[in-house]
């Protein structure tokens, strides 16, 4: 997992001085073109201050992506046109395959033959998997003539560098920022939402997913312990109680969505600060009532990518079952492969095609039909055990973490530690449960939209000005000194 660069967006060096020195530039300068000049050095400052070398490769994909995308609007021929995406399709995998998926596929090869030797240890650029598919959405949108092809270089490498979405997503469409990358305009109502959903999704992410993911290791096993010694991490999952492991498997489900969509809360909001409109990347997946609408909620940048540029044109559902299916599993191995390169995310891709597969044969109809209870109990069953697939990418430790679960490990109900872990954060436990739900903001609405000098509605402004500045306060503590701070999708 790469933790090379040590400026994230919850950090106090990413808060206190980076993002403000760097709207106090944007704010200085009157024309757009100076505006994107300040977003794009600062964005080339943000990627290098982790990735010296690598930031090197961004500029490379980025314009070879810019160059090809030209060459196809000129072109005339159609057979030329789709040699030239082609050859950027080759090219960007080809990069993506090579420092992703080198070691996995040496690896494999050789525990089957025997060589080689020496398989070469090949650093991940951070934000490859994000920016890749960035510029190829781009280049075949050209191809398609859904957009024009961006003229200027620089404009096209602020689209793929820009530090708000580069590192770990969302994965945003040329298509919806072309316009607002020439022509945008910034009012004093859309920042203010901006800043409000910063600080929301920091909130997020140090005082409750950091939380979570700190009780996780604790009630499952950290990864420090998986990476140093097999067997230490094997006997310490054998020895917590069932209880103890279910907690711990309900801290990562809480964890991985609080983390990621609260960078994806605070990508947003900083796009609204200067006039660029993200769509949503998540819309509380585990309220979902079955794995079909989970996927629709769940990270729904990546969704529709595959769904637009892998799903469609391979024929979608157009062309009967059998192809129909087969598109999904090719769909959910590649989504499985995105994640990483690890069998264990290939199992976890290929888990969810089986129920995606299940509910389309005919018990999505069912789902419809029992009570919401039944529906949402499954699918949040489907989603924890698909997050055990997901968390080890050991194979060996899957099956002791299961077994543990019905106390199949000799391992007793309850035990004395793990009953005082969860007695001590009952209070955090429930604040997590409720932060996943949109109860929050249906209450806010509600007294957003009531009646103009009712008290909602006064409670409503108030809260609005207070509770943003409690939250970045409470988490300036939470940060300050705090070394357990990772954001969960830079591995990917």
């Amino acid at each position: 997992k790469s933790a090379r660069s040590k400026m994230v967006f919850s950090s106090l060096l990413f808060i206190y001085a980076f993002l403000p020195i760097c709207l106090i530039f944007y704010s200085l300068m009157k024309g757009i073109n100076g505006k994107n000049i300040v977003l794009l050095i600062f964005s080339l400052l943000f990627y290098t201050w982790g990735e010296p070398v690598y930031v090197l490769l961004l500029l490379f994909m980025t314009f070879w992506d810019w160059f090809s995308a030209l060459l196809i609007e000129k072109t005339e021929t159609e057979a030329k046109k789709k040699l030239w995406l082609i050859a950027s399709v080759i090219v960007n995998l080809g990069l993506i395959g090579y420092f992703k998926y080198t070691g996995f596929i040496l690896s494999n090869i050789q525990s089957i033959f025997g060589f080689p030797e020496i398989i070469p240890k090949i650093a991940l650029p951070i934000g490859i998997s994000f920016y890749t598919f960035q510029l190829l959405s781009y280049v075949i949108d050209v191809y398609r003539k859904e957009v024009p092809a961006q003229k200027n270089f620089f404009w096209l490498l602020l689209y793929s560098s820009l530090f708000y979405q580069c590192i770990a997503g969302p994965i945003v469409r040329y298509s919806d920022v072309q316009r607002e990358i020439n022509e945008r305009k910034v009012n004093l109502p859309e920042v203010s939402m901006g800043v409000t959903r910063f600080v929301v999704g920091l909130g997020k992410k140090a005082l409750i997913a950091n939380v979570c993911g700190s009780l996780a290791d604790q009630l499952l096993v950290s990864d420090a312990l998986m990476s140093s010694s097999f067997e230490s991490a094997i006997a310490e999952l054998s020895s917590h109680s069932a209880i103890g492991l279910w907690f711990g498997v309900l801290f990562y489900s809480l964890q991985i969505y609080l983390d990621f969509s609260a960078y994806s809360d605070m990508a947003i909001g900083m796009g609204l600060m200067v006039g660029f409109h993200f769509k949503e990347n998540f819309n509380y997946p585990y309220i979902a009532k079955s794995v079909t609408d989970f996927w629709r909620r769940w990270h729904i940048s990546l969704s529709s990518f595959f769904r637009d540029y892998v799903y469609i044109p391979l024929g979608g559902n157009r062309k009967g079952k059998f192809n129909t299916y087969r598109n999904l599993f090719v769909v959910w191995l590649l989504t499985g492969l995105w994640h990483g390169a690890s069998w264990n995310f290939v199992l976890w891709g290929l888990f969810f095609f089986v129920f995606l597969v299940i509910e389309k044969i005919g018990l999505l109809k069912i789902l419809e039909k029992v009570p919401a209870f039944f529906s949402h109990a499954y699918l949040l069953i489907v989603v924890f055990f698909g997050w055990i697939l997901f968390r080890f990418s050991d194979f060996r430790y899957i099956p002791v973490v299961i077994k543990g679960l019905f106390g199949l490990n000799g391992n007793a109900f309850i035990d004395f530690e793990t009953k005082t872990l969860l007695i001590g954060n009952i209070i955090f436990i429930i604040v997590a449960i409720f932060s996943v739900t949109p109860i929050v903001k249906r209450f806010s609405i509600a007294c957003q939209n009531s009646e103009k000098g009712s008290f909602p509605s006064v409670l409503y402004k108030v809260l609005s000005v207070i509770l943003p500045l409690g939250i970045l306060f409470l988490s300036t503590l939470a940060l300050v000194g705090d070394s357990y701070n990772p954001f969960l999708y830079f591995q990917f």
